[in-house]
C-alpha cells in the first residue's frame, strides 16, 4: 500500500428541504430537512485519491457537527492511510478519546457523529485504494486483521476478542456461496417510503399500491402521535398489503414505558412484527419492560438508530431489551464500532436489521449488512434492511434495488461520494436551493 498521506480535510453543511413535502415526518421529527455533514479527505497520492464520508442529521444543528469535524481534523491531517489502518483500533481511540474533546462526549452525541463522518471517509479511502467496495474489503479481510480494527474497551464482559474471532472463523464455512447468492439475488429490504406520518390517506394508498406492484412485501408505518389515527392508518395499510405481508410500526421515541405497552397492545390486531423506538433511546430497562410485556402478543422491540455506542448496544443485548438490532452507519463510530455491534448481536443471536433512509444511509449501511450475512450471521431469518426512496440521485454510486432487494455495490469505496453539483446547490445557507427558499420567504 502506498503511504497516501492525508493533506487536507474539508467539511460542508449540505441540506435538502424535505420538510416542504413532509418526507421523513414522524411523531417526533415533524419537519425534517434531511442533511449531512459531508467530509472529503484529500491525499498526496499520484492519483489524487480522495476519501468521502458523511454523517446524517435532520437540518438545524448540522452546523454544530461541522464545527466538531473541524475540531477533530487536526488528529487526521498529516497521517497516512497506511499508518491509520496498520493500527486502526489505535486511530479509532485517538479520535474518540482525545484527552480534552472526549469531555463533550465521550463517544456520544455530536462529537461521535463527527467521528463517524471522518472515519467513514477513511474507510471509503481504504476501500478505494484496495479497488473494492467496502463490503468486499470486509468480507475478504483476514479475521484477525478485522478484529484489530475494533475497540473492545468496555464490552469484553459481553464479547471478548477471542469470541469475536471464533464467530468470524466459524462463518468462513459457506462464505463463498453466500457471497455468490448476494451478488445474484441481493439482500432483502423493507420500505418506509409509503407511510410517513405527514402523508394523507390518498398518498398512503397510492404509494402502498405502487410498492406492492414493484414486489415489496415488508412495510413500515410511522405511529405515535394519535392512537385513533394510528388504528385507522394501520388498518388501511394492513388491508392494502394483505395478511401475509410483513408490517412494522415505528414510534420514534414518542412514549413513556407504560404508555408504549398500552398503545402497542391496541395495535396488536394488525400483527406488527416489531415496534421500533417505543420510548427514550437511552432507556435500556424501559425497553426491557416493553419487550417482556409485548412478547405474549408476538411483537418484538427494535431500536438502535439513536443508540450512542457499542456500550449501550451491549446493555440492550444483555438485558434482552430488543429483539431486532438496528445499526446505523453514521450514529456510532463508523464501521469500526458497527463491527463490534454486529459481532455482539451474533453472539446473543439477535438479528441485525439496519436503520437507513435519510441522506446516504441506504448507500452506506448496505455494505455493513452484506458483510453481516456473508461473514458473520449466515442467516436471513427475520432479517431485512430498511430502504427509503429519497435523495439517491445525489450520489455517484446510488443504491440499486431489484425485486425489493439491495443489489451489492460494485464501485470501489463506501458509496459516500456525492455529486459535486448537488453539494454546491444544497450547501447551507449559501447554495442556490436555500437562497431561493430565503427569497420566497421574503415575498
Amino acid at each position: 500500500m502506498q503511504e497516501n498521506k492525508i493533506i487536507k480535510l474539508t467539511v460542508r453543511d449540505v441540506r435538502f428541504p424535505t420538510s416542504l413535502e413532509q418526507h421523513g415526518s414522524d411523531a417526533m421529527h415533524t419537519d425534517p430537512d434531511y442533511s449531512v455533514a459531508y467530509v472529503v479527505l484529500e491525499t498526496d497520492s499520484d492519483a489524487a485519491l480522495k476519501g468521502y464520508g458523511l454523517t446524517f442529521t435532520v437540518g438545524r444543528g448540522t452546523e454544530i457537527v461541522v464545527c466538531a469535524v473541524k475540531a477533530l481534523s487536526t488528529l487526521v491531517v498529516g497521517k497516512t492511510l497506511k499508518e491509520i489502518v496498520s493500527d486502526f483500533r489505535g486511530f479509532y481511540r485517538l479520535l474518540s478519546s482525545d484527552g480534552q474533546m472526549r469531555w463533550v462526549g465521550p463517544e456520544k452525541g455530536v462529537i461521535q457523529l463527527a467521528t463517524a463522518a471522518i472515519l467513514n471517509a477513511v474507510w471509503d479511502l481504504w476501500a478505494r485504494v484496495e479497488g473494492k467496495p467496502l463490503w468486499k474489503l470486509l468480507v475478504d479481510m483476514d479475521p484477525a486483521k478485522l478484529i484489530s480494527c475494533i475497540d473492545f474497551r468496555y464490552i469484553t464482559d459481553a464479547l471478548t476478542e477471542q469470541e469475536a474471532l471464533d464467530i468470524l472463523v466459524k462463518a468462513k464455512k459457506g462464505q463463498k456461496s453466500r457471497e455468490e447468492q448476494m451478488l445474484k439475488e441481493g439482500y432483502p429490504a423493507y420500505t418506509t417510503s409509503c407511510a410517513w406520518l405527514g402523508y394523507t390517506d390518498q398518498q398512503l394508498t397510492q404509494l402502498c399500491s405502487e410498492a406492492l406492484a414493484q414486489g415489496w412485501t415488508k412495510f413500515k408505518v410511522k405511529v405515535g402521535a394519535d392512537l385513533q389515527d394510528d388504528i385507522r392508518r394501520c388498518s388501511l395499510i394492513r388491508k392494502l398489503i394483505g395478511p401475509n405481508n410483513t408490517l412494522m410500526i415505528d414510534a420514534n421515541q414518542r412514549w413513556d414505558v407504560n404508555e408504549a405497552i398500552t398503545w402497542v397492545t391496541k395495535l396488536a390486531e394488525f400483527h406488527p412484527l416489531w415496534i421500533e423506538e417505543p420510548t427514550c433511546p437511552d432507556d435500556v430497562l424501559g425497553h426491557a419492560s416493553i419487550s417482556k410485556a409485548l412478547a405474549p402478543l408476538g411483537i418484538g422491540v427494535a431500536t438502535g438508530e439513536q443508540c450512542h455506542n457499542r456500550v449501550m448496544f451491549k446493555q440492550f443485548l444483555q438485558a434482552a431489551a430488543l429483539q431486532f438490532v438496528q445499526i446505523d452507519s453514521c450514529r456510532v463510530g463508523s464501521v469500526n464500532e458497527n463491527l463490534a455491534i454486529i459481532l455482539m448481536a451474533a453472539k446473543f443471536n439477535v438479528p441485525v436489521c439496519p436503520h437507513a433512509g435519510g441522506v446516504g444511509l441506504c448507500e452506506l449501511v448496505q455494505h455493513l449488512i452484506l458483510f453481516d450475512y456473508i461473514s458473520v450471521s449466515a442467516s436471513l431469518n427475520n432479517r431485512m434492511c430498511e430502504y427509503v426512496d429519497h435523495l439517491h440521485e445525489h450520489f455517484e454510486s446510488p443504491t440499486i434495488i431489484r425485486n425489493a432487494h439491495y443489489i451489492p455495490p460494485k464501485d470501489p469505496g463506501y458509496s459516500c461520494e456525492m455529486l459535486e453539483e448537488s453539494v454546491q446547490k444544497h450547501q447551507y445557507p449559501d447554495g442556490e436551493v436555500w437562497r431561493a427558499i430565503e427569497q420566497q420567504g421574503k415575498q
